[in-house]
């Protein structure tokens, strides 16, 4: 190997293989995890500045495991794209295994989430970073499937009745959205004899069949993201598990499967995309944003308004396929709409994360989650529903936040492209997430009822973590310059010139 690769493989090696040696430590370790968590964000984090540092000065490239080069061998990619979801799950997670801490640390009583939880956080991490890394649809298939299994291990880590029963569901719909989409691997490679995306974007759309492959492989991520109507899983699981794996659960995994179809519709696919196929992906998205909306604004517990959120609110990712292209024509406004939906992913997941670390901090204070009993909580938890204000303002997509970063590119693109009606949509998102966000912060504010118990009180350290994200996603916005110049490093060509 020579000097200048040493670095790039050293730096992709920690991101891969320091979560999954800090799982295996961890299950050693068992509730004393915290400390082998603690050392694997240190090794991570120190990976992926350095990858951080590469990609700005020298920009994108791939590493050939072993030397063999595709098809044969497996192949890492890394760009903009890549490490910018990798830097923002390292974030995320960070503030998670920080909270995480006193449920499931070495204090914590004698239970199977104090065991269990932290090798299945960090296998969770490594199979993350091994999907925004990998180059190729088989390894994408293995990273999707081992953060499946860990994903549907933290729904029932506590072994209660319904949170088992919901993993189960859960279970279900994503072994259902495996199938279809190995289904579709397994006839691309049947007909173009590779995996590896960069050679599929040459071969795809030779094959007389490779539109049903592609709809059999977008079917099967779209259930996995939970995109109407395959959302029914969603809200009984993110709004069971603890707090901690829900932060993770509603902020992160959906993001691995939808950053698996901005690949392959953009990367290895997409001179096959038409206008019917993305205008439909666009219309389930605009379901799933009014579905789960008003859903929300139905919900007497914090945790089911969060999780109904995330319903909607991954509706707004698909937007960008209609908005990017259905025409063979260049379209300068694609880049827009790509753009945008990579800002709403990545402050999504900082948002999202946040609302559930700062939920899980008022069930630690007041014993359940049920809005009635988050009145006058900014008295207890000043920095959380700080931390939850700032979070609903980059959900609602108001200035100065990310959301609203991510918002004003798509809306940009949509005029741009002459199609209003999903400008108007996300203007609807928007008003519509103001309201089922105000009432918890409403009640937050309001006079305590006279009768109503104390609150126990929550560490401000604690109470940090989810204000560190809220504010990260309002950064995201605030200095947008740096981070979009850098997603831009490596961006497909469908992405400036959109899908055909």
């Amino acid at each position: 190997m020579t000097d200048s690769a040493f670095a790039p493989a050293m730096a992709l090696a920690l991101i891969l293989a320091a979560p999954l040696f800090g799982a295996l430590a961890a299950m050693v370790m068992g509730r004393r995890g915290a400390g082998i968590a603690l050392a694997t964000v240190i090794a991570t984090v120190a990976g992926i500045l350095t990858l951080l540092v590469i990609i700005a000065g020298d920009g994108a490239f791939t590493l050939a495991i072993g030397g063999w080069e595709a098809p044969l061998g497996i192949q890492l990619r890394a760009d903009g794209l890549a490490a910018g979801f990798v830097a923002t799950t390292a974030l995320v997670m960070g503030a998670i295994l920080a909270v995480a801490g006193k449920p499931f640390g070495a204090g914590a009583i004698e239970r199977r989430g104090a065991y269990g939880f932290w090798p299945l956080a960090l296998l969770l991490w490594g199979a993350l970073n091994a999907i925004f890394l990998s180059g190729d649809l088989f390894n994408l298939y293995v990273g999707l499937e081992l953060l499946t299994l860990v994903a549907v291990a933290l729904v029932g880590i506590e072994g209660k009745r319904e949170t088992l029963a919901a993993a189960l569901r859960y279970m279900m719909f994503a072994l259902m959205g495996s199938l279809l989409y190995l289904l579709g691997a397994a006839l691309l490679y049947a007909a173009h004899g590779t995996l590896d995306i960069a050679l599929l974007a040459t071969r795809v759309g030779s094959a007389p069949g490779d539109i049903v492959v592609a709809a059999a492989i977008t079917a099967g991520l779209a259930a996995k993201t939970a995109l109407f109507p395959f959302h029914s899983w969603l809200p009984p699981a993110h709004s069971g598990a603890p707090a901690p794996a829900s932060a993770m659960l509603s902020g992160l995994v959906p993001k691995a499967s939808f950053y698996i179809l901005l690949r392959f519709w953009f990367e290895a696919a997409p001179d096959i995309a038409g206008t019917g196929v993305l205008t439909l992906l666009g219309g389930l998205g605009a379901l799933a944003m009014i579905y789960g909306s008003l859903l929300a604004l139905h919900q007497d517990r914090l945790k089911l308004i969060i999780a109904y959120s995330t319903v909607a609110q991954l509706g707004y990712l698909f937007f960008v396929f209609p908005l990017a292209g259905g025409t063979s024509a260049a379209q300068p406004w694609a880049a827009g709409a790509w753009s945008g939906a990579i800002f709403h992913a990545l402050s999504h997941a900082m948002a999202k994360a946040s609302m559930f670390l700062c939920a899980g901090l008022v069930i630690e204070a007041v014993g359940h989650d049920r809005l009635p009993g988050m009145k006058g909580i900014v008295r207890t938890l000043p920095m959380t529903v700080f931390a939850f204000a700032l979070a609903a303002i980059t959900l609602m997509g108001l200035p100065p936040s990310g959301g609203f970063t991510a918002k004003y590119l798509m809306m940009t693109a949509a005029f741009a492209a002459g199609q209003p009606f999903w400008a108007l949509m996300l203007i609807v998102a928007g008003l519509l997430a103001a309201s089922y966000l105000y009432r918890p912060l409403a009640l937050a504010f309001a006079l305590p009822d006279a009768d109503a118990k104390v609150p126990r009180a929550v560490s401000r350290a604690r109470q940090a973590a989810p204000l560190a994200l809220a504010l990260a996603a309002i950064l995201l916005g605030i200095l947008s310059a740096a981070p979009f110049a850098f997603i831009q490093i490596g961006r497909p060509g469908a992405a400036v010139e959109g899908l055909e």
